[in-house]
């Protein structure tokens, strides 16, 4: 029996609470496995692609079609598309801001799985980079909104009539039709943000979009409602394609033209600040948060969007741990190294001016006696 001075029992969470974290790991665990189906699928159609270089046929890169004959490719293009659905669904349960970050975890499951299976090497700063992705990704996952402001496709629609996202969206349209008829043509083989901040503009409404979309079917399939009776989600299906259409046309550009590790971290940091933004004007999903929860959730982004630059930026690089070993010793050792690298250097230079005659004087010295 309870003391006269104890505290009473905090009281059971409501049943609305128990429902949005029970949505928020739903989300969660959908966006988490469609990192790894989607990752994983660009590794599986790599292999069935090499296997078909192998043998003697065509490439896709000169025309050839033989890939869609191979079980390997198709086995790739359906984690594919069950990694794509899982990413739609997600949205659907879980904050835009939560669902689109943990995007990156795609990156790391292609590059661990290149490094096992393709035998691509995996230098120290990618490796770095896989930690730091992960530890965003942590960090983002504690720190992001728990609870989703949109019930039902009614509020939706009010929420669509908000005038600043009614600005945000004009302001978008504006901008991709400025860049793809004026900036674009001009500028866009010369600068690689041009056709990136196209793409991701209009990513941003996509998402939206999708998100949309997504809680209409959620609702139509639990029983909730019918909200494919009306004309919002129809409306929200053309505008889905078409924008996808003129991401994928205007990411091909970027990508033919530029290098992909220069490409993919400019197109993630881009695309995932405007998509935070377009949910946090649209569903307000930073409305109820903490202070302390924003700065976290931000950090966590930041530490991501490091992760991804030293995954793609500098997989060139010949760097390891013996790298950071060497710098680790002490001065003199340094200096002796150095030394004797030198002094060997120098008798380089020696034998090969000997090869080609005698040394002359130069300025009133001699190159020996330097």
């Amino acid at each position: 029996m309870p003391s006269a001075g104890a505290a009473p029992p905090p009281p059971p969470p409501a049943m609305d609470e128990l429902y949005m974290e029970r949505d928020f790991y739903i989300g969660l665990a959908l966006a988490l496995s469609s990192s790894i189906f989607i990752g994983s699928s660009f590794i599986i159609k790599k292999i069935g692609l090499l296997r078909l270089s192998r043998v003697g046929s065509v490439r896709a890169s000169a025309g050839g079609f033989g890939y869609l004959r191979d079980w390997i490719w198709w086995a790739g293009l359906i984690c594919m598309g069950v990694g794509e659905a899982a990413n739609f669904a997600a949205y659907a349960f879980a904050p835009a801001s939560l669902v689109t970050p943990l995007g990156a975890l795609s990156v790391i499951v292609a590059a661990v799985m290149a490094s096992r299976f393709l035998k691509e090497r995996l230098n120290l700063l990618g490796k770095l980079g896989c930690f730091l992705c992960i530890v965003g990704s942590t960090i983002i996952v504690i720190h992001s909104p728990k609870e989703g402001e949109v019930e039902d496709l009614n509020l939706l629609i009010d929420m669509l009539q908000d005038p600043t996202f009614i600005t945000y969206v004009v302001l978008i349209l504006s901008l991709a039709l400025f860049i793809g008829c004026c900036i674009g043509p001009r500028y866009g083989h010369k600068h690689v943000a041009v056709y990136i901040l196209l793409c991701s503009a209009i990513g941003s409404l996509t998402v939206m979009s999708c998100k949309a979309l997504g809680l209409a079917l959620r609702d139509t399939l639990s029983g909730k409602s019918n909200d494919f009776g009306m004309w919002l989600p129809y409306f929200l299906i053309i505008v889905t394609v078409v924008f996808v259409g003129i991401q994928v046309n205007y990411l091909n550009k970027a990508l033919d033209i530029f290098n992909t590790s220069i490409v993919t971290p400019i197109y993630y940091v881009i695309f995932t600040t405007l998509v935070i933004t377009a949910s946090a004007i649209l569903f307000k999903e930073w409305r109820h948060m903490r202070p302390e929860d924003i700065i976290g959730d931000l950090c966590g982004f930041f530490v991501v969007i490091v992760a991804v630059i030293l995954l793609n930026a500098f997989r060139e690089m010949d760097i390891s741990l013996s790298d950071v070993k060497g710098i680790m010793r002490p001065k003199r050792e340094l200096l002796s190294h150095s030394s004797h690298k030198g002094g060997a250097q120098y008798e380089d230079y020696l034998n090969d001016n000997e090869e080609r005659g005698p040394l002359k004087p130069h300025y009133g010295t001699n190159y020996l006696n330097a």
